[in-house]
């Protein structure tokens, strides 16, 4: 079937339509995507809250709600990483700081990024930070040991179903650290990864 120059020039635009629509379909897909995890809790992300903000949160008295503490290392991250704590009581509404402490293994610097996440998922929800190492990439010298600081509240408006969550970090290579983060072949490397004490 022969086109001629209209149908041609039409089909050319209805293509490009159709291409620019889904390059911007695919384009709003990240945006999308993170409002529906702050809406639906989905991923267990964290979320953030200001100190003054934290301030006028209404303290729960009548209940206690347990937080347990994960920490995981990336294999090629050659650092010992753990919660001063396993667990802590907590009462919603009040601000909660706790200590975790990395160091760092090889001979080298290297530069980590840490990625948090709560479960439940549902509990993702009502668990805030004002202050967290995860909030900035955390560079440790040869050898050194650093303690960082996470200042969190869990807001009142936690379902009553929900008495304990778990906060969970990971700590990656930055990106490009990956060659820093390979240690020399002397090097003692942990067995496993290492979780929180």
């Amino acid at each position: 079937m022969k086109m001629d120059g209209k149908g041609t020039k039409r089909t050319t635009i209805k293509l490009f339509i159709v291409a620019g629509a889904m390059f911007g379909f695919g384009y709003a897909l990240v945006p999308l995507y993170d409002v529906m995890c702050k809406v639906a809790g989905i991923n267990g992300k964290t979320g953030t809250i200001t100190s003054a903000e934290a301030g006028l949160l209404t303290v729960d008295n009548n209940r206690t709600v347990t937080v347990e503490f994960d920490t995981n290392i990336n294999g090629d991250l050659p650092w010992e990483f753990r919660a001063a704590v396993n667990k802590i009581k907590v009462q919603p509404g009040n601000v909660t700081d706790v200590i975790f402490v990395a160091e760092n293994k090889s001979d080298r610097e290297i530069v980590g990024q840490a990625i948090p996440s709560v479960a439940p998922q549902q509990a993702s929800l009502h668990f805030k930070k004002t202050e967290c190492f995860c909030f900035t990439q955390q560079t440790l010298a040869p050898r050194e040991r650093k303690e960082m600081l996470v200042r969190f509240v869990v807001d009142s408006d936690l379902p009553a179903s929900i008495s304990t969550l778990t906060l969970s970090y990971t700590y990656f290579p930055a990106p490009g650290e990956h060659k820093t983060a390979q240690q020399p072949e002397n090097a003692k490397v942990p067995a496993e990864k290492q979780t929180n004490i």
